[in-house]
């Protein structure tokens, strides 16, 4: 066998010689006809199959499925929180609520999220403020028209949140309709 030093710029080469020195199977051509021929051997398809039709269905945790429904998990009955929830699940609770879900939705008690939206405030001022429990409905109805000191300051910070939030999203809009403008110029 003959080898050519590496780095010489003679890689088909060595390739072409290297191939010529291993032995090579001869191949005899089969007689299908005959009875002593033997069946031709195929390889195993080792190629990626196509996946199965049927579908797993999706499930949730308990407090994924909470929190999509807007309710307190630790507010929620045992059977709701006892085992993982399927989509198909969640959909038919939020098609036809159950009883124990419109309790808790109408009175509560309320996770944050819930909270500050019914006050008109983001969830860092119901922070800021210290309101770390979640709160029945009527507490909030009590918040509402007693108005605290943090609840006027909060809600009034959200307010201007909310007022440069159009803003910005107006002035964006501006922007991007003068570049098509100016794009639509320049292509004429």
């Amino acid at each position: 066998m003959f080898f050519l030093p590496v780095g010489h710029g003679c890689r088909a080469l060595r390739f072409r010689l290297y191939a010529e020195s291993v032995s090579t199977v001869e191949s005899n051509p089969v007689d299908p006809v005959a009875d002593n021929a033997e069946a031709p051997v195929y390889r195993e398809d080792k190629r990626q199959q196509p996946k199965p039709k049927t579908k797993k269905p999706q499930i949730m945790k308990a407090e994924t499925a909470a929190k999509k429904l807007g309710i307190l998990l630790s507010a929620a009955p045992e059977s709701f929180t006892a085992e993982p929830i399927s989509r198909e699940q969640l959909d038919a609770i939020l098609a036809d609520p159950p009883a124990w879900l419109v309790e808790l939705r109408a009175n509560g008690p309320h996770p944050r999220p819930v909270v500050a939206a019914r006050l008109g405030v983001s969830i860092s001022g119901l922070i800021r403020a210290e309101v770390t429990e979640p709160l029945t409905t009527a507490e909030i109805k009590h918040l509402l028209e007693t108005k605290p000191q943090w609840l006027v300051v909060e809600r009034a910070t959200q307010h201007e949140v909310r007022e440069e939030q159009i803003r910005v999203k107006n002035a964006q809009a501006g922007k991007e309709a003068l570049a098509k403008e100016a794009q639509k110029s320049a292509k004429k």
